[in-house]
């Protein structure tokens, strides 16, 4: 199921299903307030009662919003999860990297409110260096804590695509992720979530990034370092995963920062991110 908020005929924000036919809409905002309420208040079985093969609201008629747009926490990210990405990171640093990583890097991404397909991120007055970067995002199902890797896939809810858009300039200033991850726009997400019952565990999707139609990135998610089952054990072994947690799993290589010369994002630019079986989130990059 492709699960979605969105506008409709007015400013009021809407939660709803996608139909069968990938056409129509069924709008759920009766039963849930926004997705943050929806995640937490049923399981993927209880939801299937919503799917209709169609109904009233044209896909084409709606104005999509990011899956989650003000979510309850900052994103935790994954830092450096591919390994190609790791080398290309560490090129653009002037460090050396061995080839190992023993451990994942954690950061948090605050998300004060997630863009939206086809939304443009007004963010060259935060930085001159803005990076693309495709990654899977997971949508945790219920709170959890102390969850083993064999159980994780119980506490996967579904999927999404991020951007996370990155300030390098700011990265290197301050010598850690937080702020040069969190200016205003940082964020687009979506176009849906995928509800997990649609993938094979763990998925294997393949995963491209695209600015102005040029391919940048091209992987696949089962070249993770650190993968879901990693990720869930070790996070939750020491912190509560509340209901509707994002994480976002990290970027392959082809990055701006890893060209030579670096290939950092221009007013005008169109950047796409597509994931296999999701879809593609488009991004416009202004002043």
């Amino acid at each position: 199921m492709k699960l979605i908020t969105f506008i409709y005929k007015d400013s009021k924000q809407r939660v709803g299903v996608v139909c069968r036919d990938d056409k129509t809409v069924t709008d759920l905002t009766d039963e849930f307030y926004d997705m943050n309420n929806l995640i937490s208040s049923c399981n993927l079985g209880e939801l299937k009662k919503y799917q209709k093969d169609s109904d009233d609201i044209l896909l084409s008629e709606i104005k999509l919003l990011a899956p989650i747009p003000e979510p309850k926490q900052d994103i935790i990210c994954l830092g450096i999860n591919y390994s190609e990405h790791a080398e290309e990171s560490a090129r653009f640093k002037k460090e050396k990297f061995d080839g190992k990583r023993e451990y994942p890097v954690y950061f948090s991404k605050r998300v004060n409110e997630a863009l939206a397909d086809n939304e443009t991120a007004h963010c060259l007055n935060a930085d001159e260096k803005i990076d693309y970067e495709a990654e899977l995002g997971v949508i945790i199902s219920k709170t959890c804590r102390n969850v083993s890797a064999g159980n994780s896939r119980d506490y996967v809810f579904g999927y999404t695509i991020i951007n996370d858009l990155s300030a390098r300039t700011l990265q290197q200033k301050h010598k850690q992720w937080y702020y040069g991850k969190s200016f205003d726009s940082s964020c687009p997400m979506g176009p849906w979530i995928v509800t997990a019952d649609e993938f094979s565990y763990p998925p294997k999707l393949k995963i491209e990034s695209r600015v102005n139609s040029e391919v940048r990135q091209s992987s696949n998610t089962e070249k993770m370092i650190f993968n879901i089952d990693y990720i869930i054990e070790d996070l939750s072994r020491s912190m509560t995963l509340k209901s509707a947690t994002i994480i976002s799993t990290g970027t392959p290589a082809g990055a701006g920062m890893g060209f030579e010369p670096p290939k950092f994002l221009k007013d005008g630019d169109k950047v796409e991110c597509e994931i296999e079986n999701i879809g593609i989130l488009t991004t416009y990059i202004s002043k």
